[in-house]
């Protein structure tokens, strides 16, 4: 069986296991980071903000941040990357894809922005580009969630954009040029519809 291993405190991360169970998986939620090698794919989920330090500024608007969850989810970024294993990150979680690759965060969007709201998540339109992975499972415009107040600033090396918002240029989700990583800034564990069958299959085809 399938085994991914999701890399976040286990009581935050229902949502996810619920979602990824569909696969139908084992699901490994951990904080041991040396628990990546043995699985098939890696899952960085949403949370907090990641500490500023970690891409070089001090803190301009970054709240909730863990640092020690930030680091361990770097070092099981670092192992699934030597050993070629598939990751996912999910709104923090592709942030810190970008951070690993020398990338920054826009830590504090404006108030009114499109992508956060006090009661909850938000909704709005993608358009996507149609040379990427996930444009080969979707639709190249589709509307997502988000819950997000910070978004990628300076791009990661050997990442690319492969989906934005029209309204603003927001990215919305990015892949590696050669790894199979991808980010998504929007939440495919709380979207309504059917959004978890091709991501499942999406995630299927790197096996």
């Amino acid at each position: 069986m399938t085994k991914l291993v999701i890399l976040g405190r286990k009581s935050k991360t229902g949502n996810y296991e619920a979602f990824f169970r569909a696969l139908p998986a084992q699901i490994v939620t951990t904080l041991v980071p040396g628990e990546v090698i043995s699985c098939d794919a890696l899952i960085l989920p949403g949370g907090g903000d990641i500490t500023p330090a970690f891409f070089g500024e001090k803190n301009k608007g970054s709240r909730t941040v863990d640092t020690e969850l930030d680091i361990l989810q770097f070092q099981a970024l670092d192992i699934a990357i030597a050993a070629g294993i598939p990751v996912i990150g999910i709104c923090k979680g592709m942030q810190v894809i970008n951070v690993a690759f020398g990338g920054t965060i826009t830590q504090d969007m404006p108030e009114d922005c499109l992508h956060s709201s006090p009661s909850g998540d938000v909704f709005h339109d993608t358009i996507m580009v149609d040379d990427s992975r996930l444009f080969k499972f979707f639709p190249a415009k589709m509307r997502v969630n988000s819950a997000h107040h910070q978004r990628i600033g300076r791009l990661g090396q050997h990442l690319k954009i492969i989906q934005v918002c029209p309204d603003d240029g927001c990215p919305e989700a990015l892949e590696h040029d050669e790894l199979p990583i991808l980010g998504l800034q929007w939440h495919p564990e709380r979207l309504p519809g059917c959004v978890g069958e091709p991501l499942l299959s999406l995630l299927s085809s790197y096996f």
